[in-house]
């Protein structure tokens, strides 16, 4: 008899009754599951919805002549929502009972959308996709079932596991996109035979994927590890290795990295090519020379003396990681020097170990000691020093910071973050870094972290919570230790070519913050420890999406394909496999659009802001140019809006708030423009222009934000509602993972302690918020 745990005797009874009913399900032929996944309307057939009474919980009945499909035809339809609607109301028990609860309530949802869109339900047949649903809510309860006896692991209980990690990660959006996934998922697997998924999980074995590289296999390398915290010089002498050689990379996670590696090899008279998603300078005057990099950029069919790849720890990011493990495994180069933090060391080694190359550990400590200080500066600029570098997050705030601060001091604030043009970024640098001027401040996004050579004495944090992307968070424990150890800096790329590397020694770097209310969430992040790197990110490469993507019809969304991969792939315990949200999102939202699978591959790697105005009428225009091959000039795509930039500029400073985004989401649709012109060279053939007005938005968007009027009250008061939406974010996560299992992810771990224990709100406050 089988144990029902601490589920309601009420739900075991109907539990029991649904698994021993004679609705069994139908396996959908191949068609049939063809058009459910790829969205297309079965030819000629016709199906009806059944309506519900929502309110009353009442199904309506057939109306005359409804479509019933043949199988079920002798049979009472069933209806999976007559039980959604009986369980959503009633009170589960158990751990993990508010998860079930909206797991149930989303799964309703999803149906009920595909009831409603023909492209969805695709002639499976109302009762035919009801049988379909009652099966998965079975896999559904026996995935509960499993966790209220504690069998939680993802090789035990992957079901659940997936549900509550995209609960916690992603919150109820990434569950409901996970629930509806998980179900298509179930149905293709009614369709495959043994043979099928055989060949399949064969096919995304990815425990070795240093075998993707078999040239790079022949070679015996060496890897040089060089680590340490920051300002140990440990780029610094990763530099210099290159510097000696006769060919070699740089790879980084910034172009502004990227960008000031590639100055520092000319000014040592080395030729050198500056390659990254959005910008491409090669030497005209020689076919041999180094190549400055962001690392998605990295030759890997190119044998070379030396590469350098730098910020290694970030092969655990989520989003990025898997092109730092591609890098490190895949670079034919007879020496890699990777830098980064002491946490990156063991992952290496094994990585390492797995390939055969010898490893050789530098460590290295800090030039400078580096102290937090007791109190913050409390919003008084007087308080600043000549050698402050005043880290925010947003080019509003650094605008800001810089204008009030030059008006508070009367002295000069240079200004540095990624978006500026290169050579403004190089000019203020300089200025920032020359002691002979009067530019003692310099107002400088988190790039400084990434190892921007800059002479500062102190870091003043200007806040301690920033925008990802996704929703205000507070920076976790390694990205504060990586800003804030900026401080006391050993040399700048200046002058590391007028002395060597041990003769200057300098005072104490400094660290603290604006506002009186963040110092404590430094002094605390610099007392943690950071735990080490478990495993590297992998993707699967585009001739095994292509493979793959063959056993399904060619309609069939890539997200799924994308998702199908990752449910089935085998890694080993140092590789973790990764699709990042951005791509699936892009992948949906240009599904409609026919194009080949690599031109898709491609297309969805491409950087993304969904929320930018016009963003999704912005993205499908572009695809359209690719899928008919059709003329892709830049004035032909009438979705990207350069009418911003004919506003006039008075009457849009009216409102500069909405200009200022009108200007930002023009700037992006352009970056888009310009780096599909380098993949697509015969389709989008305006590159020169495209940059010519993305340089002229810069432009703009620097005298909006100089002329934009904040003062340090509206600055205070920015902070402060940050920091509150952070924490709220935070509180939010830690709620839903106690709710959704007793595992917490360690992105939690690496913030959750700088909070105070009691500030966790209730699961019931959380969803509703």
């Amino acid at each position: 008899m089988r144990s029902w745990g601490r589920i309601g005797a009420g739900e075991a009874s109907r539990l029991a009754s649904w698994r021993t009913s004679s609705c069994s399900p139908l396996s959908p032929c191949y068609a049939t599951q063809a058009r459910f996944l790829s969205g297309k309307p079965h030819g000629g057939q016709t199906t009806h919805r059944r309506g519900t009474a929502h309110g009353k919980g009442k199904s309506t009945p057939h109306a005359k002549g409804h479509h019933r499909s043949h199988e079920d035809s002798g049979t009472p339809a069933f209806d999976p929502n007559s039980r959604a609607r009986v369980d959503f109301g009633k009170r589960y028990e158990g751990r993990y009972a508010m998860l079930r609860s909206v797991v149930l309530a989303r799964f309703q949802r999803i149906l009920e959308d595909f009831r409603q869109s023909p492209r969805s339900t695709a002639g499976l047949g109302v009762d035919e996709l009801n049988k379909h649903a009652a099966r998965f809510m079975d896999l559904l309860d026996n995935a509960f079932l499993l966790a209220e006896q504690n069998v939680t692991r993802q090789e035990k209980n992957p079901l659940f596991w997936n549900l509550r990690d995209a609960f916690i990660t992603r919150e109820v959006k990434g569950l409901h996109k996970e629930i509806q996934f998980a179900f298509q998922n179930f149905l293709v697997r009614q369709r495959h035979d043994k043979e099928i998924d055989a060949k399949q999980q064969e096919m995304v074995d990815f425990r070795f994927p240093h075998e993707w590289f078999p040239a790079t296999r022949a070679l015996q390398r060496t890897i040089h590890v060089h680590v340490g915290p920051t300002n140990s010089g440990k780029t610094y002498q990763a530099i210099k290795a290159l510097e000696n050689a006769k060919t070699g990379f740089y790879a980084g996670p910034l172009r502004l990295l990227a960008t000031e590696t590639y100055h520092r090899l000319i000014a040592r008279g080395k030729k050198c090519a500056l390659i990254t998603g959005e910008e491409i300078q090669i030497p005209n005057d020689t076919d041999v020379y180094f190549k400055s990099c962001t690392v998605e950029m990295i030759p890997l069919n190119q044998q070379v003396d030396v590469c350098v790849i730098d910020e290694i720890q970030m092969l655990e990011d989520p989003v990025r990681g898997s092109a730092w493990a591609t890098a490190l495994l895949g670079v034919q180069a007879k020496e890699v020097h990777v830098c980064g933090e002491e946490r990156a060391v063991n992952i290496v080694k094994e990585l390492c170990a797995s390939v055969g190359d010898e490893c050789i550990v530098h460590r290295y400590e800090r030039l400078s000691p580096l102290q937090t200080m007791p109190r913050s500066i409390n919003g008084d600029y007087n308080q600043l020093q000549k050698g402050d570098a005043v880290v925010a997050f947003n080019r509003m705030t650094l605008h800001a910071l810089k204008r009030n601060i030059e008006s508070s001091t009367g002295r000069r604030c240079a200004i540095v973050y990624g978006s500026l043009p290169p050579e403004v970024r190089v000019q203020q640098a300089a200025l920032f870094n020359d002691p002979d001027n009067d530019y003692d401040f310099i107002a400088a996004s988190d790039a400084i972290g990434m190892g921007l050579n800059l002479e500062i004495r102190r870091v003043v944090m200007d806040s301690v919570t920033k925008f990802d992307g996704i929703q205000n968070r507070t920076l976790t424990i390694p990205e504060m230790k990586q800003i804030g150890g900026r401080a006391g800096r050993f040399r700048s790329s200046r002058n590391a070519a007028e002395a060597s590397s041990t003769e200057v020694v300098n005072p104490p770097g400094l660290v603290t913050t604006m506002d009186a209310s963040d110092i404590r969430f430094v002094h605390r992040a610099f007392q943690n420890a950071v735990p080490d790197i478990k495993r590297a990110g992998i993707t699967a490469p585009m001739a095994v999406v292509e493979r793959f993507a063959s056993y399904y019809p060619p309609d069939t969304p890539l997200s799924f394909i994308m998702m199908r991969i990752k449910t089935l792939a085998r890694t080993s315990p140092i590789y973790n496999f990764t699709v990042a949200q951005s791509f699936l999102d892009t992948a949906d939202l240009i599904h409609d659009i026919p194009m080949a699978i690599g031109d898709k591959l491609a297309f969805c790697n491409m950087p993304v802001q969904m929320k930018a105005e016009g963003a999704e009428s912005i993205i499908r225009a572009l695809a359209r140019a690719i899928s008919t091959n059709s003329d892709g000039a830049l004035l032909e795509i009438k979705e990207i809006p350069l009418e911003f930039l004919d506003i006039d500029y008075k009457r849009a400073m009216e409102q500069p708030t909405d200009y200022l985004w009108k200007l930002e989401s023009l700037h992006v649709a352009l970056s888009q423009y310009v780096w599909l012109s380098y993949r697509y060279t015969g389709i989008f053939t305006s590159q020169a222009m495209a940059i010519y007005a993305r340089e002229k938005v810069g432009e703009r968007l620097v005298e909006v934000l100089e002329d934009m009027n904040f003062t340090e009250a509206d600055l205070t008061k920015f902070r402060r509602r940050s920091r509150k939406r952070a924490e709220t974010a935070l509180k939010k996560r830690s709620a839903l993972v106690r709710q959704a299992g007793d595992q917490v992810d360690e992105d939690t771990v690496l913030t959750s302690d700088l909070f105070a224990p009691d500030s966790a709100l209730s699961i019931h406050q959380q969803l509703a918020q």
